[in-house]
């Protein structure tokens, strides 16, 4: 930043309100330089918090937060939040270890009124903290910034459907970077608006309506006669009729231009004085202000370090999400009736090419995974082969739906879980470490879980030829970890490596067993000899492997996953259900993961070879076993 910086003055949001308008302007120039020079570095969600940079800076000019209440949807594009309320000496920090997080946290800061990760929730608790400052008769205002994407969303909807049927003053304000609401949304829409937000059309509304209601008797008529006839006036000279959000009880304002901060300034402040509930529809531009980011913003929402100059990945290596793209288009030429879903994310989940090449077999459902899940089960009811692709943690949402539509009709649907395991610097909302636990509790399902791209391929051919039911093949972000020489994967559900007359045995699975064997050999040259028992099928457990494992004197289970619920449990369930009477030790994910690098993470869980060392040495010296 120069001596003359704006944004080196702003402390508070409260230092926005005395700067000019071509001060606000300068100010989100400085704003996305900042945001691209830290997501270049970093990586993070870069397209989606360019193009609210403006409407940020609208927001912090109009509302007084803390006190006003901001809930930011899904939170990605909450940086140049985090800019203006006292966090930018931090931002260089953020998605790293012990800094700031790449989502609104209420732990993190009095101005993040709701965590949020996941898409479509926040109409919803903006609805709760407004009602909530009704009960209390607290005089704040609630504002749900949330985008067209999230409106897929069914959780979005249900909470339009609510708020609109309130008196509650909330103020929705729709970020629409990609999709038209409504065919009676343009200039005449523009015009009515223009006027319907200018302070001496609001202020003698106001004064016109109190005059009225103070008459005797026939004022609240008057006024109610007067709101009929603006109405009709709209509709049978304007044409403009009543679109999805009026019809739902909002007063809607807009399309605003979402780059325009003095618009949005008199469109915000027009929302305050209105009554019941507000919808300001906003039109931005994803990537806004980086060339890079405006001509592919799909490739720069979530990205990892890049070269501002070329806006080139510093690395780029191939992951399980590209193996399975490629697999999905290989078999799709030879299988017409395999079929792809995804809820967008098809780049995220490696589907792009199959999108390109098998168009009418390629659904994209929005951010809709319940839906994708109940659609995959109609596609299996009618004898075609869906493959849901879906990353773990936004799989959470679709748990009834494989219970109820899917596993409990005994369709067979496969689900390829991606991000399976602790994925970094995302933090607590993005981790994929509970999918194990909720996938155990279902009936009849199969899970597996390959520790190479070889097995990926394996196990999804199994999966989806060799099974019925419900499938799932769970993998983790990015690659491949290197695996013995001596090493092969048999299509078994399970495999024993290294000494098995041991008296240690090793249990793990996914990615896990990599260190395992790296583990094996470290304490061999500590004079420890273990056997390592790879489970690839994760669900249901083998019986023939418990049987098997009962000879072992130590038997210590290492697991990616939650603790509660997990494999692990059900392992040792399993085993002691068998009658074995050695000493079993499971190390699992107990809690929430914080944002941290994969390696850091896993070693701090003690579930990389220096903690899987560290377990067995410190167990079998307290035992006696070394």
């Amino acid at each position: 930043m120069t001596d003359d910086s704006i944004l080196d003055k702003i402390e508070s949001p409260s230092d926005l309100k005395e700067l000019s308008d071509e001060e606000r302007t300068k100010l989100a120039f400085e704003i996305r330089e900042e945001i691209v020079n830290t997501v270049a570095k970093n990586g993070g969600h870069l397209a989606s918090n360019l193009g609210v940079v403006e409407l940020t800076i609208a927001i912090h000019s109009v509302f007084n937060c803390p006190e006003d209440k901001i809930v930011w949807d899904v939170g990605h594009q909450s940086y140049a939040h985090k800019l203006l309320t006292g966090r930018k000496n931090m931002l260089h920090t953020i998605r790293t270890e012990g800094g700031l997080s790449g989502f609104p946290k209420r732990s993190e800061s009095e101005y993040d009124s709701f965590n949020t990760g996941h898409s479509s929730t926040s109409v919803s608790a903006a609805l709760g903290i407004s009602a909530a400052g009704t009960i209390r008769d607290d005089k704040y205002y609630t504002i749900a910034v949330i985008g067209d994407g999230a409106l897929s969303g069914g959780l979005a909807l249900e909470g339009i459907n609510v708020a609109g049927r309130t008196k509650e003053n909330l103020i929705v304000i729709l970020n629409d970077n990609k999709m038209s609401i409504s065919k009676n949304v343009g200039s005449m829409a523009r015009y009515l608006t223009k006027i319907r937000i200018k302070p001496s059309y609001i202020n003698a509304k106001v004064k016109v309506r109190t005059k009225l209601k103070k008459l005797p008797h026939i004022g609240k008529k008057l006024a109610r006669f007067f709101s009929r006839c603006k109405s009709w006036i709209r509709l049978n000279f304007f044409g403009h009729q009543k679109n999805m959000f009026e019809q739902l009880g909002f007063r809607y304002y807009g399309p605003l231009d979402g780059h325009d901060i003095g618009q949005l300034c008199t469109a915000m402040e027009a929302a305050k004085h209105s009554k019941g509930p507000v919808m300001l529809h906003v039109c931005t531009k994803k990537g806004m202000g980086y060339e890079f980011a405006e001509k592919n913003p799909k490739n720069y929402h979530g990205i990892s370090a890049f070269d501002i100059e070329t806006g080139e990945p510093k690395s780029s290596s191939v992951g399980y999400s590209d193996v399975f793209g490629e697999y999905m288009c290989d078999r799709a030429e030879k299988d017409p009736s395999l079929c792809a879903i995804t809820a967008a994310m098809a780049i995220g989940t490696g589907l792009s090419e199959f999108a390109k090449n098998y168009k009418n077999r390629f659904f994209d459902v929005g951010i809709a995974e319940e839906h994708a899940v109940t659609f995959a089960s109609g596609l299996a009811a009618a004898n075609a082969r869906p493959v849901f692709a879906v990353y773990s943690t936004f799989l959470q949402r679709s748990y009834d739906e494989i219970l109820h539509d899917a596993a409990m009709q005994g369709l067979h649907i496969v689900i390829a879980v991606d991000r399976a395991g602790v994925v970094g610097e995302d933090g607590e909302t993005h981790q994929g470490v509970f999918d194990t636990a909720f996938l155990n509790t279902i009936p009849d399902i199969t899970v597996f879980a390959p520790s190479s791209f070889d097995e990926l391929r394996k196990m999804m051919d199994t999966a989806i030829y060799a099974l019925t039911g419900v499938a799932a093949v769970r993998y983790p972000r990015g690659g491949e970890l290197p695996l013995p020489e001596d090493y092969s994967y048999n299509n078994e559900n399970y495999t024993f490596y290294g000494n098995e007359k041991s008296d240690i045995l090793v249990v793990t699975y996914g990615r896990l067993f990599s260190f395992a064997c790296d583990a094996m050999n470290k304490l061999k040259q500590q004079g420890i000899d273990i056997c390592i028992l790879k489970l690839d099928r994760i669900k249901p457990i083998d019986p023939e492997c418990i049987k098997d494992s009962e000879k072992f004197k130590n038997v210590f289970f290492f697991e990616e996953g939650i603790k509660t619920g997990g494999i692990g449990e059900c392992f040792g369930f399993m085993l002691y259900n068998n009658g074995y009477r050695g000493n079993y030790n499971l190390t699992a994910i107990e809690g929430y993961v914080k944002q941290a690098k994969v390696d850091s993470a896993l070693h701090k869980l003690g579930l990389d070879c220096e903690g899987m060392i560290r377990t067995i040495t410190e167990v079998s010296d307290k035992r006696g076993d070394k």
